[in-house]
């Protein structure tokens, strides 16, 4: 049981889902070690064209990819994505 701004829950609650290193391979891939102990391959390409992840089209600012509390960042942090995102649809290896 736990509770959240007030709200009992009866199950346990879920662990967040954090990014514990990362590493850009080519073909704008990025390879991703969860706190959950599985490793995947993350394919950016189809979201290099869309909004502002096209700055990561310049394969020197993609592969300046670090971590960040957890998440994946660039640009000293003004590009960011969800760890909970790459978890999801990351191919394990």
């Amino acid at each position: 049981m736990y509770n959240v701004d007030g709200i009992a829950y009866a199950d346990e609650q879920d662990k967040p889902i954090i990014v514990l290193s990362v590493r850009a391979m080519k073909d704008y891939n990025l390879w991703i070690r969860f706190s959950t102990g599985e490793t995947k391959v993350f394919d950016f390409t189809p979201l290099i064209e869309q909004g502002v992840f096209t700055a990561l089209k310049n394969k020197k600012v993609f592969k300046d990819v670090y971590v960040d509390y957890g998440v994946p960042v660039w640009c000293n942090g003004e590009i960011d994505i969800a760890p909970e995102h790459l978890y999801h649809h990351g191919v394990s290896v």
